[in-house]
């Protein structure tokens, strides 16, 4: 098998540009199945599977089309490029507009008025053009389709027109008409609007590589001895330690081992508070340290951090197709073949069937060539996508292709899972409850010291409630451990014991009063702890999986959005999973689903509604999420796996960012919608006009320039959406377009 080849692709800006190099490079490589294109970087990649051929051969292939390729190098950025390449095709676009407006100046001064200049006698008028400016014309011609004209010839030879093409036989019918000003604005309008497409896919670019500037350059390493060295993020190990003084970016993924700090992590996961971080918790590179200094130890070596992940799956996501884009690129290639057929019955018909001035209608076919240009209608849909994708990531929401941000906008239901999806997937003390004449910190002071070696998670959540109350944790003496029951101690030279109903029943302290607290607590989805000395019961600790802050919020804002049919699956038992749905307002549940049960929970559900969420931990919800219309993965818990597995990741592990996808994706279907129809609608109108005799070539060109201008303003827009949440109270997200 071949090893895949990628290759840096200059000037490649639109859908247009990645279908001529379809047509011409996907015969060399054994089909487009074996193509992949980035837009966003300019990159091409060619499949491990693809036919064997030499990197030289798709490199000429590339320079067919009229764009030059070069092989790919990781390290090089797009700014490596020559001054010309960068640059060449704004200053030809300038050229050709002072170079217009200059034969528009000198016929108006030869002629002696600009009516003259303009032509006004009529749609066709034949007026003679002075030699000198006939000269600038036709030199801001060529600087206007110096970039065009190659590609409009391999569309020519390979009998595939495009809106190149369309565009030079229009330049060419307005030069033989003696059009020449008409032509020189063709071209030059033609140019800006390409240079417009190549800004727009820059601007998404330079969003995208703003996130390569969050992970700071180098990292300073603390040595066996203490010292401290700069290196750079590639040359640090995992297992190093390396320090993050206050306000300093935090270059590689890690795990806290010194210090205490608030941590900005918006770059990563969009929270807007920063998150408290301590010996212990993991932070991810590219995130902002608060007010403490951190010691920290890698975990990721510097190409798959967290961010650098995303970064990678932000870049290629693009490259899989949301299903209007899809449909675009179909249109276009029935669309321009039919409007040349449309030009030429345009030009012929009416002086053969009705004996029509020749001149006349030849010029309306040219006109009907420029207003049919698909280039407003090819762009549409690929500005929006991109900036869509970029605004959701800056958001915290990673989503893995055009093919996903559309999905949401359709769902009629969401499954999910309990733990760790509505829960947080870890124990939390919620209730003390004193016995005996003891209060609250007796209670919990005697259970800490009872538990403080031990690793089982009700043990660590109940050590922690006691740190979070500040009592003092005293380890007990003596400690004697019955497995799977509890264990018991010596603490203040007393002895104590700590377990479960059954150790409790089994000791023979079990009263009417304590039994019917714990069948309340069992009920209520609780685990119950019991505290106790040789005589009497301390009291009794409630426990549950604490459910997430936001999750009922995000629950009511989804209904609000639409999406009525929410449904939990969970593998735990029936109570304590209708506890956690009533807390949070889920009405249906299924519990004690192994997971072939939830994936067959799933399938009922995509036959019930069609479009269906799954969500999960991106891990063990796996096989229920891959049969989901629709994957989404909290993302925070576990980020490697659950960005590589799911569809769609919140990387905050934020609930209310479903409810803002949704209408993200909502708001990102309108505004493709708003462009495609906005384009066909002035195509429309000027097919209509030119047919009535009212439409000139630098009218119909200027108008599919300001409609191209118009959608990709609207798709822009979507860069700079962001999500504040007010509370549910409101019913939906607070959007704010700064």
């Amino acid at each position: 098998m071949t090893q895949a080849q990628s290759f840096r692709i200059l000037e490649m800006d639109c859908a247009e540009e990645v279908a001529v190099l379809k047509r011409e490079v996907a015969p060399l490589v054994g089909g487009e199945d074996n193509l992949g294109f980035d837009v966003l970087r300019g990159k091409m990649t060619v499949a491990s599977g693809a036919q064997p051929i030499a990197a030289e051969r798709i490199i000429q292939a590339i320079a067919r089309t009229g764009m030059r390729g070069e092989v790919w190098q990781e390290d090089q950025a797009p700014a490596d490029a020559p001054f010309w390449q960068s640059h060449g095709r704004l200053i030809l676009t300038v050229i050709s507009g002072v170079l217009t407006l200059a034969g528009f100046a000198v016929h108006a001064l030869i002629a002696g008025n600009l009516l003259s200049a303009v032509g006004h006698e009529g749609i066709m008028p034949g007026h003679a053009v002075p030699l000198p400016a006939a000269i600038l014309f036709g030199l801001g011609v060529m600087s206007g389709i110096y970039y065009v004209l190659p590609k409009a010839w391999l569309a020519a030879r390979r009998l595939r027109p495009d809106m190149n093409l369309l565009m030079t036989v229009a330049v060419a019918g307005a030069i033989f008409l003696g059009e020449w000003f008409e032509a020189a604005m063709i071209s030059f309008l033609f140019a800006l609007s390409l240079q417009l497409e190549s800004w727009s896919i820059g601007r998404a670019r330079r969003a995208v590589e703003s996130l390569y500037e969050s992970a700071p350059t180098t990292v300073r390493v603390r040595g066996d001895d203490g010292s401290e060295r700069d290196l750079s993020p590639e040359e640090v190990a995992v297992g190093s330690v390396f320090v993050v003084y206050p306000g300093e970016k935090i270059p590689l993924d890690g795990r806290v081992l010194e210090g205490m700090s608030g941590v900005d992590q918006a770059p990563i996961t969009g929270e807007s508070v920063p998150v408290s971080k301590q010996a212990g918790d993991e932070v991810f590179a590219g995130t902002i340290n608060g007010d403490g200094m951190l010691a920290i130890e890698s975990t990721q070596p510097a190409d798959q951090t967290t961010l650098a992940n995303i970064i990678r799956l932000v870049t290629e996501a693009q490259s899989r197709r949301a299903p209007s884009e899809q449909w675009v690129e179909k249109f276009a290639r029935i669309y321009t073949p039919a409007v040349m057929a449309l030009a030429v019955a345009v030009c012929v018909i009416p002086p053969v069937v009705l004996g029509a001035e020749w001149g006349e209608w030849f010029y309306r076919s040219l006109v009907l060539l420029v207003i049919a240009c698909p280039c407003a209608l090819v762009i549409s849909t690929p500005v929006s996508i991109i900036a869509a994708l970029t605004s959701a990531a800056r958001n915290g929401v990673l989503i893995k292709g055009g093919v996903y941000l559309e999905a949401p906008a359709h769902l009629k239901a969401i499954a999910m899972d309990k733990t760790g999806t509505l829960t947080e997937g870890r124990a939390k003390v919620v209730q003390l409850i004193p016995l005996g004449g003891h209060d609250e910190v007796e209670l919990i002071k005697r259970a800490a010291a009872l538990e403080s070696r031990s690793n089982h998670p009700l043990a660590r959540a109940i050590v922690a409630e006691a740190k979070r109350r500040n009592v003092a944790v005293e380890p007990a003496q003596d400690l004697v451990l019955a497995p799977g029951k509890g264990a018991s101690g010596r603490f203040n030279g007393k002895s104590y014991w700590i377990g479960s109903h059954r150790f409790l029943e089994e000791r023979g302290q079990d009263t009417p009063e304590v039994h019917r607290q714990l069948l309340e607590m069992s009920d209520a989805g609780h685990t119950a702890v019991i505290v106790g000395a040789e005589t009497h019961v301390c009291g009794i600790i409630s426990l549950a999986d604490a459910v997430r802050p936001q999750a009922r919020q995000a629950i009511e804002a989804l209904r609000s959005a639409g999406v009525h049919n929410i449904v939990m699956l969970t593998g735990d038992n029936l109570p304590t999973a209708e506890a956690i749905a009533r807390e949070v307002g889920i009405t249906e549940v299924q519990a004690g689903l192994l997971p072939q049960d939830k994936v067959a929970a799933v399938e009922a559900l995509v036959q019930r509604y069609g479009q269906v969420a799954m969500v999960g931990d991106g891990i063990n919800d796996a096989p229920a999420m891959a049969r989901a219309t629709l994957s989404i993965a909290m993302g925070a818990a576990g980020s490697d796996a659950a960005i590589e597995t799911a569809d769609i990741a919140l990387m905050s592990d934020d609930l209310t960012k479903l409810p803002w996808l949704i209408r993200h994706a909502r708001r990102t279907l309108g505004i493709i919608r708003q462009n495609i129809g906005l384009a066909l609608a002035v195509k429309a109108i000027f097919v209509a006009l030119t047919l009535a005799g009212h439409a000139s070539l630098w009218a119909a060109i200027a108008a599919d320039m300001g409609a191209s201008l118009v959608v990709i303003f609207n798709g822009l827009r979507l860069l700079r959406v962001t999500s504040n949440w007010r509370g549910a109270a409101e019913g939906s997200a607070e959007k704010k377009y700064g």
